[in-house]
């Protein structure tokens, strides 16, 4: 799209799909979490029947918030030539989820290789997947505050944010080049003055 024709993008969250060129071997829809189950289980009757991934993404911004993202394939179920099997059909499904009530049907008895997929998502985003058998953390510990992968989870975790940062300069909080100061710069004015006295 020339520049001239293409929409100003400034202070607006948009969904990278409709801004980003199609992709030619995969169909992208779009559903709600409250029709979703329909929509997988209408694609798993026409062939996609592998579930490759669930995964989650925010965009704070945006309304909705999150976006729960499947990726299905429908490979041959009979003999086929080379490049059948080499072109099949990819489906993504993207699930619009509020920030607000961040809720999803789970999928996990539909495929069960979503389970874990589910959990991960729970855990890092915080979206909850209504009838999961087993909705737990994964990654991070039972007790952690918070979902890190939240665009506005405080980049220092919640407990060291709450904890003030030290006065003293560190070697990771001082760029490169910075001259000293308070005591240190004192302290080598001071090795200076000695070191001219010596020398003279």
């Amino acid at each position: 799209m020339p520049s001239s024709q293409a929409p100003s993008l400034a202070g607006t969250a948009l969904d990278p799909t409709a801004v980003r060129p199609p992709i030619a071997d995969a169909e992208i829809l779009h559903a709600s979490p409250a029709e979703i189950r329909d929509v997988l289980l209408r694609l798993r009757g026409e062939g996609c029947s592998m579930l490759l991934d669930v995964g989650g993404v925010d965009y704070l911004e945006r309304s909705p918030r999150f976006d729960v993202v499947y990726h299905l394939l429908a490979l041959p179920v009979r003999a086929a030539t080379v490049e059948q099997v080499g072109t099949p059909r990819r489906v993504r499904v993207l699930v619009g989820v509020p920030g607000d009530e961040p809720h999803v049907p789970s999928v996990a008895d539909l495929w069960p290789n979503a389970d874990w997929a589910e959990r991960e998502i729970f855990d890092l985003f915080g979206i909850v997947f209504d009838g999961h058998p087993d909705l737990r953390r994964i990654q991070l510990p039972y007790d952690w505050q918070g979902h890190p992968l939240r665009k506005d989870y405080p980049l220092r975790g919640p407990a060291r944010e709450a904890t003030p940062r030290p006065a003293f300069a560190l070697k990771s909080n001082v760029p490169a080049g910075t001259p000293p100061s308070g005591k240190v710069a004192a302290a080598l004015q001071k090795q200076r003055e000695l070191g001219e006295k010596g020398s003279s």
